[in-house]
């Protein structure tokens, strides 16, 4: 599990001459390291005069959303793993044999179908990044100010994992020949980016003022 290893060890992974980790792997990563500052935000907060000042619905947001951050970080976790994998449906179509027609039907479907195996991977991601920019809006508001450059730091890192993600959404959606999947996926992919780049300069903004 690349996940368990050394910083180190991941770094020179990538720097190596093997084709994984790449993008994808990276990406989530990125996502898992914007959700966990925002998650040390939440520790250098809750439970702090500055948390026991806010209202109840605020403080309320601010404790599910710290919850929520933990789970992101799992599950971004998991998937700096998994996409390493995310490619073996399409690498295993690929090696069917094509010698009949219906051979060359059945191999054709089945790279069809592990491109759109491909992408889910990737997917997930950027939808579990966009989940981390929602949720860290109430620690750029109201988290601990010594700790509010974290805040902007995890929001860029978010929006990196986001892009970063659908990045390998759209390569993978290239080879797709579904015309009314690929449709459904642009405009997914269209409006992540877009609501997600919009979440991120708020959060930003939102940092930059509270900095003075």
């Amino acid at each position: 599990m690349l996940i368990d290893g050394s910083i180190k060890n991941y770094v020179d992974k990538v720097a190596s001459k093997d084709p994984t980790p790449g993008g994808g792997s990276v990406a989530a990563l990125a996502g898992s390291l914007g959700s966990a500052l925002t998650a040390m935000v939440g520790y250098l907060t809750i439970g702090r005069k500055m948390y026991e000042e806010l209202d109840e619905k605020t403080k309320g947001e601010m404790d599910h959303n710290f919850e929520e951050l933990k789970k992101s970080i799992e599950k971004l976790n998991q998937i700096v793993d998994e996409d390493t994998k995310a490619f073996d449906k399409v690498m295993e179509a690929f090696k069917l044999p094509k010698e009949t027609e219906e051979e060359k039907k059945n191999r054709s479907q089945a790279i069809q179908e592990g491109y759109k195996v491909a992408l889910e991977v990737p997917l997930r991601c950027a939808e579990e990044c966009f989940k981390v920019l929602e949720l860290q809006k109430v620690f750029a508001d109201h988290g601990n100010v010594n700790a509010i450059t974290d805040v902007g730091v995890g929001a860029l890192l978010a929006a990196t994992g986001l892009e970063g993600a659908l990045l390998n959404v759209k390569i993978n959606l290239l080879s797709i020949k579904d015309e009314e999947f690929k449709n459904k996926m642009e405009e997914k992919i269209d409006n992540l980016l877009k609501e997600g780049t919009k979440l991120k300069e708020e959060l930003l903004k939102t940092v930059y003022q509270r900095l003075g």
